[in-house]
């Protein structure tokens, strides 16, 4: 199958003198999001010859600690979802789904 269209993300970082985030932007054209702010982003790429995952984690310095636990909350969530929708293991999403109702009741999340 050939390739039809490219499509590009993009991150921008503004580091203080320690290269700690001030500020992050993000483009997706695709997504009509352009220029937006965000105070964290997580990335995940998978390395098919090295069999591992590359992460790339940053939050900017004004995040909340709250939002941050949110932040977590619903990426374990997404996480779920997209594991029983790429594996179809319903047994194993559900599962994981549980940690995440546990995960929100430990950090008393509203829902």
């Amino acid at each position: 199958m050939a390739i039809k269209h490219n499509s590009e993300i993009k991150f921008k970082v503004g580091l203080d003198e320690n290269k700690v985030p001030e500020e992050i932007f993000w483009t997706a054209k695709d997504g009509g999001i352009d220029n937006e702010a965000s105070r964290a982003i997580m990335i995940s790429v998978w390395d098919h010859k090295q069999k591992d995952t590359l992460r790339m984690d940053l939050w900017t310095k004004d995040m909340p600690v709250d939002e941050m636990k949110q932040f977590y909350h619903q990426t374990l969530v997404s996480m779920a979802d997209a594991f029983e929708k790429a594996t179809d293991d319903a047994k194993m999403g559900a599962t994981m789904r549980d940690f995440c109702a546990y995960f929100a009741e430990k950090l008393e999340l509203k829902k």
